[in-house]
């Protein structure tokens, strides 16, 4: 992406920084800005399995390499630039790397890059005049001049970024100093929810092979999308409530482990576990359900869940206890693994059973929506009367009045209150133990008017 020159007038300091001491190849590493034992690696450091040079908004023809365990960028030909990008696409995560950038040459990290709206960069322009750890799409969002204090030449320096909120908020750490502290305004048109994370090399200044920009120790912590006014995120990815929400009547259906909740089938110690905060369906164990103990009827409800290769479950609203299968007394959000399911099983899924489906009776309007296995996804359900609305990570899947619906039974005929529930089923060919896991699973009750 081209940039224009940061004008000398802009030389306002945004945020205070200090002057890092020169550091050496033996110095110790500087403290992390935040930590978890959750990171996954991005990139083994040997190859580039899990990288792409195609599919972001700004693909090019910079060369990418792996040299003595970095990954390495530098000007391809006729000075093409261009980015290397993750093969995944994220939203809201903590991200950390090591980057050692020759002075000068420009670089940058990307995030929610599709090619068909605009992402976020998090500028590395080591350059004289250049900008460490400004925001910029297509035109400045923030300036950052006093980053490059923080950011000493010709040393690896460890930056860390922080994406989170529905509309982003961007924060970056360098070599564990906060540095960059933005939020996007609601309502901007043009931008992506999500995308890939990219890496850059500028191009188009005739830098020489020698002169690059080199990356290790790439992680990522992937964690939920939330507004931040009601939900603060600590470093396992577990929500905390503000007082907003708790006034709003949020409430953790967790807090007390499984305590709220009864499970249909079987033991409940048998069916699941808590560990460290998330409710895990290990694979051997009894068929049935989980559901709580209270009812509800009218709500907005929030989970995140994770599913093993060929993992079958399902999110049950109002559930009758007196009327048998919770997916047909009240309704079932289906959770089942979409990308393996029908090539191992040699079976065709119908419309109303993928992920996201309301379970046989409507099929959800995005079949995007689901990321791949062993990652975290998020639902969040709005249900007031007969209206439903479902959205999975971020996008609207159906938003229907259910007593339109053809269905059997209808809805009309099913209760119209009734407990949350979990399905849990496991088939025989799930490998890992644990084969669905859940956590952040808040609920606030809706007063409707009479």
């Amino acid at each position: 992406m081209l940039r224009p020159s940061l004008p000398a007038a802009l030389v306002l300091a945004l945020f205070a920084a200090c002057q890092l001491p020169p550091q050496t190849e033996s110095a110790a590493p500087p403290k992390p800005a935040f930590d978890s034992g959750n990171w996954r690696s991005l990139f083994d450091g040997k190859s580039l399995s899990g990288w792409t040079t195609k599919g972001g908004r700004y693909d090019g023809k910079a060369k990418w390499s792996v040299e003595d365990g970095a990954l390495v960028g530098r000007e391809g030909p006729n000075k093409a630039g261009g980015l290397i990008y993750t093969k995944d696409r994220y939203r809201s995560f903590a991200m950390t790397l090591e980057t050692r950038i020759d002075y000068p040459f420009d670089s940058g990290v990307f995030v929610h890059m599709r090619p068909e709206a605009k992402g976020l960069q998090v500028t590395l322009d080591h350059r004289p005049g250049g900008e460490i750890a400004g925001i910029y799409s297509e035109g400045w969002l923030h300036h950052n001049p006093d980053g490059e204090k923080l950011f000493p030449k010709n040393e690896w320096n460890l930056v860390e970024l922080r994406v989170t909120g529905l509309t982003p908020r961007v924060e970056v750490w360098l070599n564990g100093s906060k540095s960059c502290d933005w939020t996007r305004a609601a309502g901007l048109p043009g931008f992506a929810l999500d995308g890939l994370i990219g890496l850059q090399v500028h191009g188009n200044r005739g830098d020489p092979a020698t002169r690059t920009a080199s990356f290790r120790n790439v992680r990522i912590l992937e964690l939920p999308t939330v507004d931040p006014a009601l939900f603060a995120i600590d470093a396992k990815g577990q929500l905390q409530a503000t007082d907003k929400a708790k006034e709003a009547g949020w409430s953790n259906l967790l807090a007390n482990g499984t305590q709220d909740w009864s499970f249909v089938g079987g033991a409940l110690s048998d069916a699941c576990r808590i560990n460290d905060g998330v409710l895990e369906f290990p694979k051997k164990g009894p068929g049935g359900y989980l559901r709580t103990k209270e009812s509800y009827r009218d709500f907005e409800l929030r989970l995140d869940f994770k599913i093993a290769r060929m993992a079958n479950s399902g999110l049950f609203l109002r559930g009758d206890v007196e009327k048998g299968n919770p997916a047909f007394s009240g309704c079932e959000v289906q959770i089942v693994d979409d990308f393996n399911w029908e090539r191992v099983t040699r079976t065709k899924l119908k419309p109303t059973q993928f992920t996201g489906s309301l379970y046989a009776a409507l099929a959800p309007g995005d079949r995007e929506a689901l990321l791949p296995i062993g990652r975290w996804n998020s639902y969040r359900v709005l249900y007031v009367g007969s209206q439903l609305r479902v959205e999975l990570n971020g996008r609207v899947l159906y938003d229907v009045d259910t007593k339109t619906l053809k269905a059997e039974p209808p809805f009309v005929q099913r209760a119209g209150e009734g407990f949350i529930g979990l399905q849990r089923h496991a088939p025989k060919q799930v490998e890992d133990e644990v084969y669905a896991s859940f956590r952040n699973i808040w609920l606030r009750p809706i007063k409707r008017e009479q």
